[in-house]
């Protein structure tokens, strides 16, 4: 069995209150994106994982693919051993989720591939189990995000119409970095209402609040962003706490990329 867990991005990002738990509340679009890593599950008679294409920073015992198997391993008799390839081609540590959508993918395909008794509520709580953007990938559709970034409201919006490109430089950006210089607040933006205007317009309505902390550490990321607009995007913005930026386009906009390395361009 073979499938492609794709990514997604962050239309607007704001961090409004810190919890007791230590954990910030959020509120978010998340909106899947065609750019995929590949995951093949086989049936095997001893459990393997391998993971070949960009190279990853953990072990392979603490990967989220792993850690999904064995979660509802524990909890179903029915599944049996495999061996699990990952190639992987969506970067870490950009704020796409990859990680999440991996580990979603393989609760979906062991869950077909032992007829497990599980309905898709069922694997949006495992999923949470595993990372907080992780449910949002068992139904992979357009939703509004708020808590942790797991309560999630399936909304009505589609953007097939605009030209996306998505730029990662080499940049990492801590999740330390990220939240160091953010100050909580309520924001004055629904994001459910802003998508609903016109595209050109989200650029002085929809903001990611990680930008003020992130940018002035990592310019390259805030020139890249402005390059985008530079360029004549409708909108464009740091997706989760980075380091990748994206923006939206009309399709008949021709788009110079002489400036950018071939390696920070993931979809053009």
């Amino acid at each position: 069995m073979k499938r492609n867990p794709n990514c997604k991005i962050n239309l607007g990002l704001h961090v409004v209150e810190r919890r007791p738990d230590g954990y910030h509340n959020l509120e978010t679009l998340f909106v899947p994106v065609p750019l995929c890593d590949e995951l093949t599950i086989e049936k095997a008679d001893t459990f393997s994982f391998q993971q070949e294409g960009l190279a990853l920073d953990n072990a392979p015992e603490d990967n989220l693919c792993v850690r999904a198997y064995r979660m509802l391993r524990a909890d179903y008799s029915q599944v049996g051993d495999v061996t699990m390839r990952l190639r992987k081609q969506i970067p870490f540590g950009a704020g796409l989720g990859g990680g999440s959508s991996d580990a979603a993918c393989v609760l979906k395909m062991l869950a077909d591939e032992f007829s497990l008794p599980c309905s898709t509520e069922d694997l949006e709580r495992y999923a949470a189990r595993l990372g907080a953007d992780c449910a949002f990938f068992i139904k992979g559709i357009p939703a509004y995000a708020t808590g942790i970034g797991d309560v999630l409201e399936p909304i009505d919006l589609d953007i097939s119409g605009e030209r996306l490109v998505l730029l990662k430089p080499n940049d990492k950006v801590t999740t330390k970095e990220a939240y160091g210089g953010i100050v909580p607040k309520k924001s004055g933006v629904d994001l459910r209402d802003a998508v609903r205007r016109p595209v050109s317009e989200w650029r002085d309505l929809i903001v990611n609040d990680f930008e003020a902390s992130v940018f002035p550490l990592h310019p390259r990321i805030a020139w890249l962003k402005g390059w985008l607009y530079r360029q004549g995007a409708h909108y464009a913005s740091m997706t989760g706490s980075g380091a990748a930026v994206f923006a939206l386009f009309d399709k008949s906009t021709r788009i110079d990329f002489s400036e950018i390395p071939p390696q920070e361009i993931l979809m053009k």
